[in-house]
């Protein structure tokens, strides 16, 4: 028995696109993706690659703009869709659109099964205070399951009283093989690219947007407090931007001896160079729901320093294993563990090995598998 599966979520972003390959190729699923708009201008410069798209998909009508604080997307049309696909199953990737509440409406009252993707942990400060949590518990209390990346998710699924057997779980995916196998070929001629790209000889790389809650404020006094012999032979590179870029770059200056780089905004086509050059990745994070850019950096074989508010934390990174977890907004246990990396050149390998090896778990396919367990378990709601 095929089941016809309708997937709703916000953009085309470009992680996404392998995992929903993968699920279209899974047998038993007629899977159609609606997108509420091919990207978001006013966040991400993601370049779109319609090219290795490989499933059934569709883009909304939409208009964007900004409410206050919030980014608000409405979309016209979604109702003519399901009526034409007819869906089985439906799974909607948050809860924070208009059009994500017409499809669960819609669901409950074609009597579709509904599932939640929800990546959120208990450490995200992303919440709008009580109203917000408010609508998110409502929303919550009509799926029939919950999609959820790890550990950190589920955990947060299982307080809305959402009972463990209707939560599953699809693992967060990069592909792992294409960054693997770039940041590989990047190391047969490191100094050529190294040089290419004004590289320090050996530095600690950060990706992400330049903004306070990435604890990008942290890494920076971190890489202050090494010893300045260290901060002398190993810099320190920030691939991103954002509204700190400019006070960053200020205070970077006053750090000497040091080399701190800041390289902008990098696609996905340069960013497996930057990987494949470092000595370790640091994810300074204070709040983030996953972090797919240690999934990429592990597929490169990175060691990962990591704060224990991000939400792969629990999953990808096992403390001087593969890496190193430090509390979230501690520069000087931040930069303590960046000290133990920096001067240990066997420790840095042996658990960028480890990192490649535990990652190897995390594919687009391992995802994919997850999506149709909840998709073809689905039934009626089940809560404690």
């Amino acid at each position: 028995m095929i089941r016809r599966l309708v997937i709703l979520t916000e953009i085309i972003a470009p992680y996404r696109i392998p995992v929903f390959n993968a699920l279209a190729r899974r047998s038993g699923i007629d899977m159609h993706v609606i997108f509420l708009a091919e990207t978001d201008p006013t966040r991400r410069q993601w370049l779109v690659y319609k090219d290795e798209i490989r499933f059934s998909y569709e883009v909304l009508p939409s208009w964007r703009g900004r409410f206050g604080k919030h980014n608000v997307l409405l979309n016209q049309g979604l109702g003519a869709v399901l009526r034409r696909l007819s869906p089985d199953a439906v799974l909607c990737g948050g809860y924070n659109y208009l059009a994500s509440w017409q499809l669960m409406w819609w669901a409950r009252r074609n009597r579709v099964p509904f599932l939640l993707w929800i990546e959120s942990t208990a450490r995200d400060q992303r919440n709008g205070g009580y109203f917000a949590e408010f609508l998110k518990t409502r929303f919550v209390r009509h799926c029939n399951g919950l999609v959820v990346p790890g550990k950190s998710s589920f955990e947060y699924a299982r307080s809305f009283g959402v009972r463990e057997k209707s939560i599953f779980i699809a693992p967060n995916a990069v592909d792992t093989e294409l960054f693997a196998s770039e940041a590989d070929a990047i190391r047969q001629n490191a100094s050529v690219h190294r040089q290419a790209l004004r590289l320090p000889r050996r530095f600690f790389f950060f990706a992400g947007r330049l903004v306070p809650e990435k604890g990008v404020f942290d890494l920076l006094d971190g890489y202050g407090k090494l010893n300045p012999q260290l901060r002398s032979e190993i810099g320190l590179v920030l691939a991103g931007d954002g509204i700190s870029r400019s006070e960053l770059v200020q205070r970077a200056s006053a750090i000497k001896p040091g080399s701190v780089h800041f390289a902008g905004f990098i696609h996905r086509e340069l960013l497996a160079s930057y990987y494949g050059l470092a000595e370790a990745f640091v994810f300074a994070t204070h709040t983030d729901p996953w972090g797919l850019v240690v999934n990429e950096a592990m597929a490169c074989a990175l060691p990962i320093i990591s704060t224990n508010a991000a939400g792969c934390a629990a999953d990808l990174v096992e403390d001087h294993w593969n890496g190193r977890v430090v509390p979230a907004g501690d520069s000087q246990r931040l930069s303590s563990a960046m000290d133990e990396l920096a001067g240990d050149a066997r420790l840095r390998s042996l658990m960028g090995q480890r990192s490649r090896q535990r990652i190897q778990q995390y594919s687009p396919e391992a995802c994919a598998v997850g999506i149709a367990e909840a998709v073809l378990s689905s039934g009626a709601p089940r809560y404690e």
